[in-house]
Formats: C-alpha cells, sequence, structure tokens
C-alpha cells in the first residue's frame, strides 16, 4: 500500500498526460538505466548527485521521483527535495514496477537531444494546424513538458534545424514526417511507444489529423466534427469526449496498459 510519500504505479499512469501531471524525474544510475534504456512517458532524467544544483528549478512543482525499484535512491532524492519545499513524492516499485505492470515506456534514444538547460527543441513550419498542433500537444503531455517549438517559414525549416540544434518535424524527407498513410501524430505514436486504446482512438477520430490524407473526407464533414480539432489545444468537454480527454475522464485515459484485461472496458 502506497504511504504518503509515494505513488502506486497504477495511478501514476492515470496523471500522465493530464495537466495535472506530476514533474516525473529519473534517478537511476548509469548501469540500471543502461539495462533498460527507457522511460515512463514525460520523465527526464537527473543525477541524485547534483540534486543541489537542479532541485532549485523544480520550485512550486508536483515531482515524483523514480528510480530502480523505488527504494533508497529515489527515497533520498525525495526526502531532498522535500527538504527544499518541493512537494515530491516516490513511485511504489520504480521502474521495475512499472514496467512489470506492462505500462508504456518511451525509448530514450527516440527522445532529441536537449539543450543546456534540458529541453527538447523542434521546428516546423509556421501557421501551424492538424500535425503541427497535435504533435507539440503529444510531446508536451507525454515525452517533454518543457520542449521548445520553432514555428518558421518553410523554406527555412532545415537551415533552422541545423543552426539551432532544433529537431525538425512534419517537413518533408525528415524522421518525424508522413510515413504512407501515417501522419506525423501516427508515427510519433507508434516511435515512441505510446500506441494506447486512448491516443490510438484519438488518431483515428476522423478527420482530425489526417490533413491531405482524408482532405477529401473532410469536405464533408459537418462543421461540429471539424471543430474536433480544437480538442488538441483546448480542454472543451463536448469536443474531448470523443477523443478520449474529457476532464471527467482523463484520470482513466492517461496512460492504460498496453494489453486490458479481459472484459475490461476501455473509457
Amino acid at each position: 500500500m502506497s504511504s504518503y510519500t509515494t505513488i502506486s504505479s497504477d495511478k501514476l499512469s492515470r496523471l500522465i498526460g493530464t495537466a495535472n501531471a506530476a514533474t516525473l524525474i529519473d534517478v537511476r544510475i548509469d548501469d540500471d538505466f543502461a539495462a533498460d534504456p527507457c522511460l515512463i512517458p514525460g520523465a527526464s532524467r537527473r543525477s541524485h548527485r547534483d540534486i543541489q544544483d537542479w532541485a532549485g528549478g523544480l520550485a512550486g512543482q508536483s515531482v515524483v521521483v523514480i528510480c530502480q525499484k523505488g527504494q533508497k535512491l529515489s527515497e533520498g532524492t525525495a526526502a531532498w527535495l522535500r527538504h527544499n519545499s518541493i512537494a515530491a513524492e516516490t513511485l511504489e516499485g520504480g521502474q521495475v514496477g512499472w514496467t512489470q505492470m506492462e505500462l508504456p515506456t518511451v525509448p530514450a534514444d527516440k527522445i532529441p537531444k536537449r539543450d543546456a538547460r534540458g529541453r527538447t527543441v523542434w521546428v516546423t513550419r509556421s501557421r501551424p494546424k492538424i500535425d503541427r498542433i497535435a504533435c507539440p500537444w503529444l510531446i508536451r503531455r507525454f515525452i517533454d513538458p518543457s520542449a521548445v517549438f520553432l514555428f518558421v517559414a518553410p523554406a527555412e525549416v532545415s537551415a533552422v534545424a541545423e543552426r539551432f540544434e532544433a529537431t525538425p518535424f512534419d517537413v518533408e524527407n525528415v524522421f518525424w514526417s508522413h510515413r504512407g498513410e501515417l501522419c506525423t501524430f501516427d508515427v510519433m505514436v507508434q516511435e515512441f511507444g505510446l500506441s494506447t486504446p486512448p491516443l490510438d482512438r484519438f488518431a483515428t477520430s476522423p478527420p482530425t489529423l489526417r490533413g491531405s490524407t482524408f482532405r477529401r473526407r473532410r469536405r464533408g464533414c459537418s462543421p461540429r466534427r471539424s471543430a474536433c480539432r480544437g480538442c488538441m489545444t483546448t480542454t472543451s468537454s463536448s469536443c474531448a469526449r470523443a477523443c478520449c480527454f474529457t476532464t471527467r475522464s482523463t484520470a482513466g485515459a492517461g496512460m492504460p496498459r498496453r494489453k486490458p484485461t479481459t472484459g475490461q472496458r476501455t473509457r
């Protein structure tokens, strides 16, 4: 049973991806990380040895600390954070417990290099719509809450990416872009290991994310259905209900297990 300073994997999985999700800090030692080089969605790696250097940047945030088994490393780190007046819990069972529950993890090698302030930096075409709205939403909610997005003239995306060490997306001839019938959002969901029932339903809710691939279908859709694009940037319950991210149900829709128990309804 979780204590007042711990949180269970089940409870954390229901919060990840919501607006109220805690900041996740992975403090596993290098050997443990090398054995399982994946992160819980939204987590970033920090060293417990440098806690005095980075703790100040978490002021005012709620934090969940993750180590290999939820024991001394996370307990000590969380205690130091609380000493610095930061609300901190540990993940019960740690990374091992999370993995045993078959909850989603993000391959660390898929996450772009972070800048000096620990942020991933992305660049795409200006005047964002559809994929260029959905993808930043996905990244901020499940990959890097502090991610930076640069929207520039289409002709300058490649040059800006090179000059500012940013990762280009939703443009031609780059890794994070359309592949066959998959839109950029689909590609990110698959590559980041986030294929869960709510996100899969969100991605396939016609015609929100398909861009030109579904342009003909979109011509015949109703204004109400077209307005569903707004759920990527708002919390309108009438809009989000179809995409499984309502304010009422996000607690159960954030990070479900990959394989729900037979007979269990997926909201």
